[in-house]
């Protein structure tokens, strides 16, 4: 079983917040292949499905960003599943412009408190993490004002086409293996 975690915070009023780009992903994802992410267990909503050969479980935390791990633990627990072959979260990611994605793996949490709190709960910072950009053109804000704050339509909309592209690089992960997804998604723009 892989797991696929979306990060974010629950409640109608974080929904389209940039803190909340792991849960849009997720539902992207979920809407792509038709599936509902609604089961409660582990603290967390999830959905199960296949993509490619791969049985999938598709998570939402329910826990808050800060005790993310409490959730993604418990899963992998439950699921006997390897952190550094199973789990893919997805973040948002303020040190990247908005609409940039890079696939990482075995770094730190980079003060993100969502990947703090899994590194701190698994023990470990070997799982394949997909960052995608949230930074403004113009940082007017405080950041985590900013990033608790609903979004702009303009920036929505670049949303909407990084959201694509997530769950391209997840089916990438899935079917062709981290090495290949990372080769071809964390190229530099020209």
């Amino acid at each position: 079983m892989k797991l696929i975690v979306g990060l974010g915070n629950p409640g109608i009023e974080y929904q389209f917040s940039p803190h909340n780009l792991g849960f849009l992903a997720i539902d992207r994802i979920a809407s792509g292949l038709g599936v509902e992410v609604r089961n409660r267990q582990c603290r967390a909503l999830t959905g199960r499905t296949t993509i490619g050969d791969e049985t999938v479980l598709l998570v939402k935390p329910e826990t808050f960003m800060n005790l993310s791990g409490l959730s993604v633990r418990e899963l992998v627990q439950q699921y006997d599943a390897k952190p550094e072959s199973d789990l893919i979260v997805i973040q948002d990611e303020l040190d990247f412009p908005l609409g940039t994605l890079r696939i990482h793996t075995r770094r730190s949490s980079a003060g993100h408190n969502g990947i703090e709190s899994i590194v701190g709960a698994l023990g470990t910072q070997d799982f394949l993490r997909i960052r995608v950009g949230v930074a403004p053109e113009h940082k007017v804000r405080d950041g985590k004002d900013y990033l608790l704050s609903p979004m702009r339509k303009a920036d929505l909309k670049v949303v909407d086409g990084v959201l694509d592209t997530v769950e391209d690089a997840v089916k990438a992960i899935l079917k062709e293996g981290p090495a290949a997804a990372m080769n071809r998604f964390n190229r530099k723009e020209e």
